[in-house]
């Protein structure tokens, strides 16, 4: 199927089990690589999209994706009135559960309903099926949960997985890549249920940017040494700052732009 590329029509499908805002270029005809982009918990796809907009990559349509489920009201300490209005706070997990070890919230809720609607209703029935995109097109960003997320889907996508492309009427079975062109993430670690469970399997070909701060509480030595062990290629970055917080100034961007620039160059 040749590339075209995405309308906003093309994403009415997914309303409403799936809400994102489309950040496109200033000449969208230049398209010539996706991002999509996962936020925290409790954030929703708002701060992103101006994220996107802010970043303004080149030939790039940028994807800001709501996570699939609200917090409860009462997990956000909300008065009654506040409760009542539409909320903001989204997370992506299939549940939210406390850590038997921590007493935090699990940082490992399970992402089934979120891998069977980006991966499998916004990545493969529509940027790729209907549009003719391919995996090595498409870039993954995402902050905390969302960073977990975007790690998870690289590491599940690398077992393949069979699509139909229907041109002309006719039907022909052809491969949904195994690696997205890259996958970036802001303090959050590859979650243990989204690595394939068979013993021999190879590593992700999807190029990983972690980044961190000194002192992170969930991208330690230990979630990115399992990293490496299921990326061929994984970059750490170690901020100066003690926390895990979105990059705030220009020396904590300059990796990420340059992770970027060189998976746009396709080196």
């Amino acid at each position: 199927m040749p590339t075209r590329i995405p309308k906003p029509e093309d994403f009415e499908h997914l309303s409403p089990s799936l809400h994102m805002s489309l950040i496109f270029p200033q000449v969208p005809e230049t398209t010539t690589a996706i991002l999509v982009l996962f936020h925290g918990l409790g954030d929703s796809e708002a701060s992103f999209a101006t994220f996107a907009k802010n970043l303004n990559l080149p030939g790039v349509l940028s994807i800001s994706v709501r996570g699939v489920s609200p917090l409860p009201p009462s997990l956000l300490g909300l008065s009654a009135e506040e409760a009542a209005r539409p909320t903001r706070h989204f997370h992506w997990g299939d549940d939210l559960a406390l850590s038997p070890a921590t007493g935090d919230l699990d940082p490992d809720p399970g992402f089934t309903k979120a891998e069977r609607l980006v991966l499998g209703k916004l990545i493969r029935e529509t940027l790729v099926e209907k549009c003719g995109w391919e995996t090595n097109d498409i870039l993954l960003f995402g902050f905390g949960q969302g960073g977990s997320l975007a790690l998870g889907l690289s590491s599940k996508l690398r077992q393949g997985e069979k699509v139909v492309d229907v041109t002309e009427g006719d039907k022909a079975t052809t491969a949904l890549g195994t690696a997205f062109k890259g996958a970036v993430s802001i303090g959050g670690a590859l979650p243990s249920s989204m690595i394939p469970t068979v013993s021999a399997r190879e590593k992700s070909r999807t190029l990983v940017l972690a980044c961190h701060g000194r002192s992170s509480d969930v991208l330690d030595d230990d979630a990115v040494e399992l990293l490496k062990k299921e990326f061929v290629d994984v970059r750490e970055v170690k901020w100066r700052k003690n926390d895990d917080g979105m990059p705030q100034n220009r020396d904590e961007m300059l990796p990420i732009m340059q992770f970027f620039a060189e998976r746009l160059r396709g080196w």
